[in-house]
């Protein structure tokens, strides 16, 4: 029976950690986009945004902001989603993401490319890029 509490207690906890993730362009983009095109623009389905512009996606190396995007947006764990990166690239059929360590990085980039995407959270967006959803 503890083993039982102590099971819902951290499925509760689990559930209450994750954050809201929100996903920026540069703010000459789009003004909005849905997850449907956030996910295929990261899972490497579409290379262009709605407007025709080309988009390449930026990815966080690792961290919880990371596992919560890729399960609420793109619908993968992390190792699926390595896994799915993995073939395309061996296979010839794409190029995974470009990663970097922070969302201050992906914020510095996404203000200097007008074809970049990427995510953060909430707090790190600023006037130099602009959002365009939140997951």
């Amino acid at each position: 029976m503890n083993k039982l509490k102590l099971l819902l207690l951290s499925s509760c906890f689990t559930a209450f950690s994750s954050q809201a993730v929100t996903v920026i362009v540069h703010p000459s983009n789009a003004d909005a986009l849905d997850k449907k095109a956030v996910k295929k623009i990261f899972l490497g389905k579409t290379k262009k945004f709605p407007n025709g512009d080309e988009a390449i996606p930026i990815d966080l190396k690792s961290g919880q902001l990371r596992g919560d995007f890729l399960k609420a947006v793109v619908g993968k764990s992390e190792s699926q989603f390595k896994a799915y990166w993995s073939k395309l690239v061996f296979t010839g059929k794409g190029q995974a993401p470009r990663s970097v360590d922070s969302e201050a990085e992906i914020v510095d980039l996404i203000s200097k490319n007008p074809n970049l995407i990427g995510y953060v959270s909430d707090g790190a967006v600023n006037d130099s890029v602009k959002s365009v959803g939140q997951f």
